[in-house]
């Protein structure tokens, strides 16, 4: 595949890195100041970007202009933009996660699974850790698991905790921390009475989300127009 990169950072080089280590050719890494440099490079097979959500703009019309298929892990993303994405995935191949790790997304369905047999007699407490650098918080992933464990939007978002709260109510704790190299870890804990569940995803590095979005560009590339997302593998 040809394939060009949204974004200049260590994750658009990797990217790049391991694209053609596995035999595709990436034609460029390009951001919103350097959309010059692919004036007069091929077109490409498959976009992937995990830079920024203000670069979502030129992709879209990259994407309409060259009818290439979409590989889209940036976070951070308001409704406005969202909504962007699925008008873009009514004509064209577009791959949406917020997460590209196989293991959050074996996790997510665990969740779907447990979430409706306890949330109605424990609590539930959401805490996600990543480096220093990251811009968004809660993290994208952390949002995409809040999801799944109140799909009704039937309880109260805490973010944090700090002086004379009172009781606990109908409530989930959501916990940001930020530090180091860390490349991102989510836990989910279930508190009952005398009993508690606790589920964890840790990633070591960023490799896995690079060989979670090359996986998803060799699959959607050969789809027709839709939106797709991790459980397109399952």
């Amino acid at each position: 595949m040809k394939i060009l990169i949204g974004g200049k950072g260590r994750m658009g080089s990797l990217i790049a890195q391991t694209a053609q280590a596995q035999g595709h050719e990436a034609i460029a890494q390009v951001d919103a100041m350097s959309l010059d440099e692919i004036k007069e490079k091929p077109a490409a097979d498959v976009l992937i970007d995990f830079s920024h959500r203000d670069n979502l703009g030129w992709i879209i019309d990259y994407v309409n202009a060259n009818d290439c298929a979409l590989v889209y892990g940036t976070t951070g993303l308001d409704e406005d933009q969202k909504q962007q994405l699925y008008k873009l995935a009514e004509d064209h191949r577009v791959f949406y996660s917020a997460n590209f790790s196989y293991g959050v997304a074996v996790l997510q369905e665990a969740l779907r699974m447990l979430t409706p047999m306890l949330r109605d007699s424990f609590d539930m407490e959401l805490v996600e850790i990543h480096h220093n650098q990251k811009a968004d918080a809660p993290s994208g992933t952390a949002k995409a698991l809040l999801e799944i464990m109140d799909p009704d939007d039937e309880y109260k978002k805490v973010y944090g905790r700090e002086g004379m709260i009172g009781k606990r109510g109908k409530e989930i704790g959501v916990h940001a921390l930020r530090g180091g190299t860390e490349a991102g870890e989510h836990t989910v804990y279930f508190f009952g009475d005398n009993e508690s569940i606790t589920i964890t995803h840790h990633a070591t590095n960023r490799q896995i989300f690079v060989n979670g979005a090359l996986k998803a560009a060799n699959f959607v590339v050969d789809q027709p127009a839709g939106l797709y997302d991790m459980r397109s593998f399952f």
